[in-house]
């Protein structure tokens, strides 16, 4: 295996464990999450280091919406908040921001706020970080079969030409490649709705660590983890 093979070009990671976190050092929920602003700066500054073009984040979940409101609230002023302090340093680092899920469902704040974050960073070329925001898996499958559906009701295409490539094209990670490593921390060892369509030949990886202590190297741990995996996509070597 050649050495740019064994770097993930695209690495996921599910962001588990900020709740878990405030609870065993005594704080609020809120607290969790934004202690877990640090590690998404480290794991940019270790994507970009190896030289890993796309980093996909999986912020929040349409399951989400179901936590309680003092929470989500706290969490919409962390994605503000958050988009204002470091979008001047993605610039920097050449980081383009991009998102995929549903944003229709929030506020016009935070729809704004979110807007900027893609338009300010537009073009760079170091990495692109993808913000799973709304997102769900399953519901992103339901919009592609919709939109689908209105195609080969208008006649555009028939069903029998309809194939894998058609739902890629339909998803909202269509504009970018498969992952090639995805990462949940706190030893959780499920997707939750997570890629389940663009997960189909990706490596997984489940270190203990709660996310708000996920350091570089952590990450580095990660893609090391990925260069001894021998990955055959179903075929014989």
């Amino acid at each position: 295996m050649s050495e740019q093979k064994r770097i993930p070009q695209h690495v996921a990671i599910i962001m588990d464990g900020n709740g878990r976190w405030a609870g065993l050092h005594g704080k609020e929920r809120y607290e969790g999450h934004a202690a877990g602003v640090e590690p998404v700066r480290a794991s940019l500054r270790a994507a970009a280091r190896w030289g890993v073009k796309y980093l996909t984040l999986y912020a929040f979940s349409t399951e989400n919406w179901g936590r309680p409101s003092a929470e989500v609230d706290a969490l919409m002023e962390l994605f503000c908040q958050s988009v204002v302090n470091e979008t001047p340093e993605l610039i920097r680092q050449g980081v383009e921001v991009r998102m995929i899920g549903d944003r229709s469902r929030f506020s016009e704040k935070v729809q704004k706020y979110l807007a900027q974050a893609e338009e300010r960073t537009a073009g760079g070329k170091t990495l692109t970080l993808i913000l799973a925001l709304n997102y769900s898996s399953r519901d992103e499958i339901t919009r592609a079969v919709r939109q689908i559906a209105r195609r080969a009701e208008a006649g555009e295409i028939a069903p029998g030409e309809i194939s894998e490539a058609t739902i890629g094209a339909a998803l909202d990670t269509a504009p970018y490649p498969d992952p090639d490593l995805i990462v949940r921390t706190s030893g959780e060892q499920r997707l939750s709705n997570f890629l389940l369509w663009q997960a189909s030949y990706a490596e997984f990886w489940f270190p203990e660590v709660l996310w708000p202590d996920f350091t570089e190297r952590d990450f580095d741990a990660a893609v090391e983890e990925y260069a001894r995996r021998d990955r055959r996509f179903g075929l014989v070597k």
